[in-house]
């Protein structure tokens, strides 16, 4: 058996292959595992001939399962938490147990492996450095709206989950508030058989989408590159050069060095 403790595993987000000798070893070898959907990942089970009991875990029951599995490692088992595609906790339930075995000291592992968001990012052609993780956005589009329009100053490339059946209103969305010009990015079925990545311009992606029924359908990933116009915001030595007014050039230079990611030392000595 594993040492006691929660065990957050990573399984495939489509192709059942991209799983990792630890992950089926620990999955064949805890007491239980908390899943969320128990029918979905019975297959995966099944297919790696694991027949470790499965426990439903979702965003409707987590709050009653957490003092049972908090238990179950206090008694010296090792359980196992998965969601039905990647890694658990990106948009997907496990926050509040894995916060509570955190409350009660108990260890947690992490079995790394699948997840949307990388693998988005590896082949999606916009800089992977920096980004923002929305996750999904709303589903009425004035709520939509807003959260587009609060992320839109960003220079950081931005990564949203979309369904087939808001992918044309999301994409119409952004197109309106960034602008049509915004290079972009839509990662369609991630290792499944009719994998798809489109890009270009949100406009020539939203005549794709248009022109091709097939393009709509699936489970998206959306990349859209950061403001260009937001790239450097703050000049560093502008915001010392106002701040000397009130603190010490040292202080001055530590705090626009902080906020702009400038040199300290060049602000310092460009105050003095």
């Amino acid at each position: 058996m594993p040492e006691p403790g929660l065990y957050v595993v990573a399984t495939p987000i489509g192709n059942l292959e991209d799983i990792s000798y630890r992950a089926v070893r620990v999955l064949a070898e805890v007491s239980c595992v908390a899943a969320e959907d128990t029918r979905r990942s019975r297959v995966l089970l099944n297919h790696y001939g694991i027949e470790t009991r499965l426990l439903s875990l979702h965003e409707h029951n987590e709050t009653d399962r957490i003092p049972g599995l908090v238990a179950r490692v206090k008694d010296g088992e090792a359980v196992a938490l998965i969601s039905d595609a990647g890694t658990p906790l990106i948009s997907d339930p496990g926050f509040q147990l894995v916060k509570a075995m955190g409350e009660n000291r108990l260890p947690v592992f992490t079995i790394p492996g699948p997840s949307a968001v990388t693998a988005a990012l590896s082949i999606g052609g916009l800089a992977s450095d920096r980004f923002l993780f929305e996750g999904f956005l709303p589903a009425k589009s004035s709520a939509r709206r807003k959260r587009l329009n609060a992320v839109a100053a960003e220079n950081a490339t931005l990564m949203f989950f979309e369904s087939s059946h808001r992918i044309e209103a999301s994409i119409a969305d952004m197109l309106e508030i960034f602008g049509d010009g915004r290079e972009a990015a839509i990662c369609r079925e991630l290792t499944k058989k009719f994998e798809t990545v489109l890009r270009g311009s949100l406009a020539e992606l939203q005549s794709r989408l248009e022109s091709d029924p097939d393009q709509r359908k699936g489970e998206f990933v959306v990349l859209v590159a950061g403001n260009p116009e937001s790239q450097n915001p703050i000049d560093g030595l502008a915001l010392a050069r106002a701040l000397r007014e009130h603190l010490s050039a040292s202080q001055a230079a530590k705090i626009a060095a902080k906020v702009t990611g400038s040199s300290r030392r060049e602000i310092y000595k460009a105050l003095k």
